[in-house]
């Protein structure tokens, strides 16, 4: 297998200053790449739905790694659907298109579990990924992210482009977006229930009635994966990132409540949605390039509360 030497490429992180951007700017420079070389765009700056902000982007570079999106949980998945399919699908495109025009050795993309149907036989192998529509409230953004891997694909196959895409399970960690507008479920969870010990609740309403299943990956362990594909990955078929450690939502609220100590009632809002049934990944081929996820659950989740206690306001 040959291996990418990172010593001296420069690259473009984009997403870089985000929760899941910082561990890969962590992982890469562990990996032997020159902090200096390592360039990370900022939103403000480069507003990457434009094809003349991309070009800006790629030019003089030699690896893109694609992390940033517009993505938020269920609430902002039906609140803005339109924004979400818009802004992905042409930030990614766009890129892609651009890092190809520049000359860019590789191009990591990386997309979302949310591609999947929303029956997909547990667990979910990187060949089902085309077996049925998305989850209603996630299909907008995950159409647009899966249509970034056809991209990819037709790239490599017409222009010997080499782009690769990764597909991590939901992350959380440190540092996680707490914003309970636009947060995914274990954030979302911590503060909801931080919130209810500082008011003194004795319940806790959690959207839906607690059956479905998740899989999560410590944001420390996506980013290895994701430096460790960079480095060791060069084929066109989709890649999962994950720990194939599956909990029902059910699950993870009460234990998130005995971590931080919460006693109250749980009540379940079953007239709100519940997302896919089920999601829980088969994870063997990222054991090609050396894959596999370290952080015990249990242990993430303490680490991911401690800081969260620590920076709330």
């Amino acid at each position: 297998m040959t291996t990418l030497d990172l010593r001296d490429k420069r690259i473009l992180v984009t997403g870089g200053a985000g929760f899941l951007g910082r561990q890969v700017i962590d992982q890469l420079q562990r990996a032997g790449a020159d902090s200096q070389k390592i360039t990370v765009v900022r939103s403000r700056d480069y507003d990457l739905r434009f094809l003349d902000h991309c070009q800006r982007a790629v030019d003089q570079q030699d690896v893109v790694i694609h992390l940033a999106a517009h993505v938020g949980g269920i609430g902002l998945n039906r609140e803005k659907p339109a924004e979400l399919f818009y802004d992905n699908l042409m930030m990614g495109t766009q890129l892609i298109h651009a890092a190809y025009q520049a000359g860019v050795q590789k191009f990591v993309c990386v997309g979302t579990i949310c591609a999947y149907p929303k029956f997909t036989p547990v667990p979910f192998k990187e060949e089902n990924l085309w077996d049925g529509y998305p989850e209603e409230t996630n299909a907008p953004y995950g159409v647009a992210k899966k249509a970034l891997l056809v991209q990819l694909q037709s790239y490599r196959q017409q222009y010997g482009f080499n782009g690769i895409y990764l597909l991590p399970v939901n992350l959380y960690g440190p540092e996680d977006n707490f914003d309970p507008r636009s947060s995914h479920v274990i954030p979302a969870l911590i503060r909801k229930v931080y919130e209810a010990q500082q008011r003194g609740d004795r319940q806790l309403p959690v959207w839906g009635d607690g059956s479905p299943t998740r899989e999560f990956l410590y944001s420390e362990d996506a980013a290895r994966g994701i430096v460790m594909g960079t480095q060791s990955y060069n084929d066109s078929e989709p890649v999962n990132l994950g720990t194939g450690y599956e909990i029902t939502i059910h699950d993870l609220v009460t234990l998130i409540c005995e971590l931080m100590g919460f006693e109250g009632e749980i009540v379940w809002e079953t007239d709100k949605p519940n997302g896919q049934p089920r999601r829980c990944l088969d994870t063997e081929r990222a054991k090609q390039f050396g894959f596999t996820a370290q952080m015990e659950f249990r242990q993430g989740l303490k680490n991911t509360i401690e800081w969260y206690k620590q920076h709330a306001s």
